[in-house]
């Protein structure tokens, strides 16, 4: 790669990072579409597992940010993290067999429909349902959160999240983000923290597939996945910390907005 290709990755990689662990989702959200748009003529699986990749260690560098903040429910993300193991494998196996042009379907699909999720579903009343396991929380600001977790509901969520987060290449974050607050009952800055702790599992386990699988040579994505990984690792750092500074509503809007603009400009390509 040119000198020029590897700015322009690790650029990318620091943008994706602050937003993505901003938001809470990973930034696969965002890289993968770039990744398509930008290699047209690159299989799915190439892609995927390059974005994969980097959400691996842009997850794994936020949740060690969100750990010192002490924002993560680890008991409820330790359950989570291991239920998403299985369809992370699968959907890394899977992916391998769907040619390219279906694949940028579906991912346009996927990143519009969940756009349009996160606009209206604050006019449902899922978030208000009593039940579940008490959670209490002191961050490292001294603010107490107190809540209920839904956590057998988790588990079966976090079956769906781990395949279609594995399969697309986007991390996951985009949908376990509004299932924790929406569905189980998560503070929205609970829920980010701890989305990056299932993240790092979840996204670890689609790697392992790919490397098992020889997705990583050098001439298929090892060195684009590596220059991307240190971007978003310095930007989940930057994100974590803009996250102090950030409201709710303000975190889904930017979400909001992130999935539409990558969901248009992907549904063009198709």
């Amino acid at each position: 790669m040119s000198a020029e290709v590897i700015a322009g990755l690790a650029l990318l990689g620091v943008g994706v990072g602050v937003l993505g662990t901003l938001v809470g989702a990973g930034g696969g959200f965002l890289l993968t579409p770039v990744l398509l748009i930008v290699y047209p003529n690159e299989s799915a699986q190439t892609l995927t597992s390059i974005s994969l990749a980097a959400v691996c260690a842009n997850s794994t560098s936020g949740t060690v940010a969100y750990l010192r903040q002490r924002r993560v429910d680890i008991r409820s993300g330790i359950v989570f993290g291991i239920a998403t193991l299985p369809g992370a494998v699968g959907g890394a196996l899977l992916v391998g067999y769907v040619p390219r042009r279906a694949f940028d379907a579906i991912m346009a699909v996927v990143l519009a429909s969940v756009a349009i999720w996160l606009s209206i579903y604050r006019r449902w009343s899922f978030h208000e349902r009593r039940g579940g396991a008490p959670r209490r929380l002191v961050d490292a600001s001294g603010t107490e959160w107190r809540y209920s977790v839904r956590v057998g509901q988790g588990i079966v969520f976090s079956l769906g999240v781990g395949f279609l987060s594995s399969f697309l290449g986007i991390g996951g974050g985009i949908f376990h983000v509004p299932i924790l607050v929406t569905a189980l009952g998560f503070p929205t800055h609970i829920a980010t923290a701890t989305s990056h702790f299932v993240l790092a599992m979840m996204s670890g386990a689609g790697v392992a597939t790919h490397i098992a699988q020889g997705a990583y040579t050098i001439g298929h994505g090892l060195r684009r996945s590596i220059v991307l990984a240190v971007g978003l690792a310095v930007g989940a750092q930057i994100g974590a910390r803009l996250s102090i500074r950030t409201s709710s509503v303000a975190i889904e809007r930017l979400l909001v907005a992130g999935l539409a603009i990558a969901a248009l400009r992907l549904a063009v390509t198709v």
